[in-house]
């Protein structure tokens, strides 16, 4: 069955996800992080797309994005990937594909899932069993969020700066929503939405969006006839 076309929207957070072919390493080293982080940074500002928030795992990589324009975010993934390949196989004399594919894609609800889905992406190595805590990973956006070191490639979204009037209250906030983790729910309702381009949100959500495109932006419900092929997932 053919695959659903990715759903991007102006102004509305996506979080993606770009994995490595049949699971193999992306990353060999921490000169490839940082290649791979310049890449994501530069592209963002380039194609007027604000990251939020991002890891860096080493056969996949996660980012939280807001683009400014409808074609943003395809047109930052396809750079990264183009030239990231090019310098990953010169580097390690190597040839041919290192994606797994197509980058996946979700909108999500701000109000709902915004905060949470950064927490995911903070706690991807704990629940990896890299690390204990998400502060002990260096790869990803979590330290400057709680003020331990500064990224400039991030855009905070206003939720959260809505999270405290100053900067340390900010970041103590922030810290105890990681800490106390997620709820099997938002964990869940996360991944599926990512690994299917579902919209992530609640229904009055997804149905507002769904007004917006032709593509269907949510699983079809038991029992409902089959949507045309070229829809179909």
């Amino acid at each position: 069955m053919a695959r659903l076309p990715r759903l991007t929207l102006p102004g509305y957070p996506h979080h993606v996800i770009q994995r490595g072919n049949n699971r193999q390493p992306i990353v060999l080293n921490d000169v490839d992080r940082h290649m791979l982080l310049e890449l994501i940074w530069e592209n963002a500002r380039k194609h007027q797309v604000a990251l939020h928030a991002w890891v860096l795992m080493d056969n996949h990589f996660h980012l939280l994005l807001t683009p400014e324009t409808p074609d943003g975010v395809p047109l930052m993934m396809q750079a990264i990937g183009r030239r990231y390949v090019r310098y990953f196989n010169a580097q390690h004399g190597r040839t041919g594909t290192l994606w797994e594919g197509r980058y996946k894609s979700t909108l999500v609800q701000t109000e709902r899932y915004l905060l949470a889905c950064m927490a995911y992406l903070d706690l991807n190595p704990v629940r990896a069993g890299m690390v204990a805590e998400p502060a002990a990973y260096a790869w990803s956006s979590h330290r400057h969020y709680i003020g331990q070191s500064h990224d400039r490639g991030i855009t905070p979204h206003p939720l959260y700066w809505n999270l405290g009037n100053t900067p340390f209250a900010r970041e103590v906030a922030y810290a105890d929503m990681v800490r106390s983790g997620l709820t099997t729910q938002q964990q869940e309702a996360i991944t599926g939405a990512a690994l299917h381009g579902w919209a992530l949100g609640e229904p009055a959500f997804v149905q507002e969006l769904q007004k917006q495109t032709d593509r269907r932006v949510s699983k079809a419900k038991p029992g409902r006839p089959t949507s045309k092929p070229s829809l179909g997932e």
